[in-house]
């Protein structure tokens, strides 16, 4: 029986040489990599009791998605900044080389409601770092932080201390 490892590529010395890039995009072409994945994703957070998925931008959208529409939930994107058409709130924040900024609409999330965060992978953790400072200056409650890969080496967690996150497959390089 395959595991969702079997189904994630890893490209050596891409972006640059040294880095093992673990690619999604093939868990996503097959079927049964996908299902699994999702399946894999969705065992992590279906005991938990929460009212909304959000999203980020973009990976985080295919695996979130089908996690909120299985489990009967809202789903909530996370968007890079002025990609959204209502009014929205931000959050900056630091990248190797400059910043980045992030949106949600202001009434995504209602003060109360109980919020799981998906994205494909952690790295850094600055992004998912920014999303949950979002969801929470509108009142949401993050009860966890879900990525299907996680790069180990790259300390993401530190950034997310203090909440629960979860990992279907973990790295422990870069």
């Amino acid at each position: 029986m395959k595991t969702v490892e079997d189904y994630i590529r890893t490209i050596p010395d891409f972006p640059e040489p040294g880095i093992m890039f673990r690619d999604v995009t093939s868990v996503l072409q097959d079927a049964e990599g996908f299902r699994l994945a999702v399946g894999e994703m969705q065992k992590k957070i279906e005991a938990l009791e929460f009212d909304v998925i959000v999203g980020a931008e973009s990976r985080g959208f295919l695996f979130g998605a089908p996690l909120a529409y299985n489990l009967k939930k809202a789903f909530v994107p996370v968007r890079k900044k002025g990609k959204l058409p209502c009014e929205t709130i931000e959050e900056t924040y630091d990248l190797e080389y400059g910043t980045a900024t992030i949106e949600i609409h202001k009434d995504a999330i209602r003060p109360g409601q109980k919020v799981v965060i998906v994205d494909d992978l952690i790295a850094t953790g600055g992004t998912i770092e920014a999303a949950i400072k979002l969801v929470e200056r509108l009142g949401g409650e993050v009860v966890m932080v879900l990525f299907l890969l996680e790069l180990a080496g790259l300390d993401g967690r530190k950034k997310l201390a203090g909440y629960n996150v979860e990992s279907v497959v973990t790295y422990s390089g870069k």
